[in-house]
């Protein structure tokens, strides 16, 4: 039994619904001007502009919308074990309400250095979670975002 059942976990029919299955999270054409105007905390929304601005001049890329609340700049594919393929954000932001949340999709650990710098925060796997902008050294985010940038670009080249 439990043969068949490893057999089925690992078989080309799953592998390939794997990759057939998409994100939820997809790029959408939504206005991203329109989107931060209607967010409704005005110190949000501005930290959100202020956050465009810095990932527009880092990455000289087109923001985008992903989904109805995510910012993203560039693209990347990736694919796992498992068969599982996509695409998702290189860099991106959304102004949520109980914080501004900063995608750094590499992760910290890497930015050790930087972190200790930047004021206060909190951090999930990729998630920069900054209460307002006045709380951190933009002089610092800005690297950041731009040493995350590098590094995607590097790993997933276009």
């Amino acid at each position: 039994m439990a043969a068949t059942k490893k057999a089925v976990k690992n078989s080309p029919a799953k592998k390939t619904a794997a990759k057939r299955s998409q994100n939820k999270t997809q790029p959408t054409r939504v206005s991203v001007t329109s989107f931060l105007n209607s967010v409704e905390n005005e110190t949000r929304r501005k930290d959100a502009k202020t956050v465009l601005a810095l990932m527009k001049k880092v990455t000289a890329a087109k923001p985008v919308m992903w989904g109805p609340t995510l910012i993203g700049f560039g693209t990347y594919k990736y694919s796992y074990e498992s068969g599982r393929e996509g695409e998702f954000m290189r860099v991106g932001f959304s102004p949520r309400k109980a914080n501004l949340v900063l995608y750094i999709i590499p992760g910290f650990t890497r930015y050790d250095a930087l972190m200790k710098k930047l004021g206060k925060f909190s951090t999930g796997k990729s998630c920069l979670y900054v209460n307002k902008l006045a709380d951190v050294d933009l002089a610092v985010l800005e690297r950041l975002v731009a040493e995350s940038w590098a590094y995607m670009n590097e790993k997933y080249p276009t």
